[in-house]
């Protein structure tokens, strides 16, 4: 499978809305449109998961290289989980969990309450 990674502004944030599988093989895309972002002066970013079917390692190491990324020019990253992956987990959260670095992020239901800034981070 592939990965998918669409680019859009909402709100003074620039939202990277994420399909597919990241893997070794597919990780690569998503660090390359969020460098590219980066590269653009954009240091406000979303990263709508809400649509990734499989998450590995490489997956995991390519947002927390985004994580360090955006803290190194002060921006700020906030990850959309499935409202549902809360509850049942997501297989992101799930894999995020797992490795014990979901409390590293900013995790929100939906790209909405992501955008608002009166918003609250779900709980890891």
């Amino acid at each position: 499978m592939t990965l998918k990674v669409a680019v859009g502004e909402e709100s003074g944030w620039t939202v990277l809305r994420v399909s597919g599988e990241m893997d070794l093989l597919t990780s690569p895309v998503l660090r390359q449109r969020v460098h590219e972002a980066v590269a653009d002066g954009r240091r406000s970013v979303v990263l709508d998961l809400s649509d990734v079917l499989f998450c590995d390692s490489s997956g995991v190491g390519v947002l927390i290289a985004t994580r360090r990324l955006i803290r190194s020019c002060q921006g700020r990253l906030r990850l959309i989980l499935p409202a549902q992956g809360a509850v049942d987990g997501s297989h992101v959260n799930r894999v995020l969990a797992a490795l014990g670095v979901r409390r590293l992020f900013e995790v929100f239901p939906d790209v909405g309450a992501a955008l608002d800034e009166e918003a609250t981070p779900l709980s890891a």
